[in-house]
């Protein structure tokens, strides 16, 4: 697993998921996306790093030549940031797991693939997207290494894109945050990202795990040194979390 080290002085590091861009129409995700927009430009001066942790869009597929049109605003905030020395981090999730070189190449974000740890002075921190993690899931398991196949994903590039993307709008709109009309259900001790920190945690100490995927806002104990946040999604809860140097907590924007 991939470590980043970030020194935290007087700044402080964000973490964000699930905007799902595009979802559930453009009407609604133009203005989900001026918040997003708004919220990036509030916390520009105090982030040391932010971290964009996966399904930030609806759907994304890099062809060779082109990439999705839509989300101006939210790239050109990126590149303002990046460009004021800002770090950026983004994370691939279910449904933008074919994010490529673009971010890295024009933006100056660094894309991963898996989960990370972040080592700061004190503390230790994984991070990711979450999606295929824990037990269970296995129907989904089976997708995305069909979504993952190289080959596959190679013939989905020679899809003219008009086609392609349509096909991938009309299956994302399956997904469940298009489907909810408000949030998701917590599951106790089922929760099975929860199970996967408790397993994880039992082989190596992390004080604070971090996930999207699960689109509910949730702080977790995990161990006596070590929680779990879960970061929630943007279209009903616009959560999001701030690490300080001292302690990771939730808040909501706006």
């Amino acid at each position: 697993m991939n470590t980043i080290n970030i020194p935290i002085t007087n700044k402080r590091i964000f973490f964000a998921s699930d905007f799902h861009l595009g979802a559930p129409n453009m009407k609604a995700s133009r203005e989900r996306e001026k918040k997003i927009v708004r919220w990036l430009q509030s916390i520009a001066d105090e982030a040391e790093a932010i971290f964009l942790v996966g399904d930030i869009f609806d759907f994304w597929f890099e062809y060779r030549k082109s990439i999705p049109k839509g989300f101006a605003r939210f790239q050109g905030e990126i590149a303002a940031l990046t460009d004021k020395g800002v770090k950026v981090y983004f994370f691939t999730g279910n449904h933008d797991l074919w994010m490529k070189r673009y971010f890295d190449e024009e933006l100056g974000v660094k894309t991963f693939h898996e989960p990370v740890v972040i080592e700061t002075n004190s503390h230790k921190i994984m991070v990711g997207h979450g999606d295929g993690l824990g037990p269970g899931d296995h129907f989904y398991k089976f997708l995305k290494m069909i979504f993952t196949n190289r080959f596959l994903q190679w013939a989905f590039g020679w899809v003219h894109p008009n086609i392609g993307i349509g096909i991938a709008h009309l299956w994302s709109r399956r997904s469940r945050i298009n489907s909810q009309k408000k949030g998701e259900s917590f599951k106790g001790e089922d929760e099975w990202l929860w199970q996967y920190c408790k397993t994880t945690e039992e082989n190596a100490h992390h004080d604070y795990y971090i996930f999207g995927h699960r689109h509910l806002p949730l702080e977790l104990t995990v161990a006596e040194q070590s929680q779990y946040i879960n970061l929630g999604e943007w279209i009903n809860y616009t959560t999001y979390c701030e690490y300080d140097g001292e302690k990771a907590q939730l808040k909501t924007f706006e």
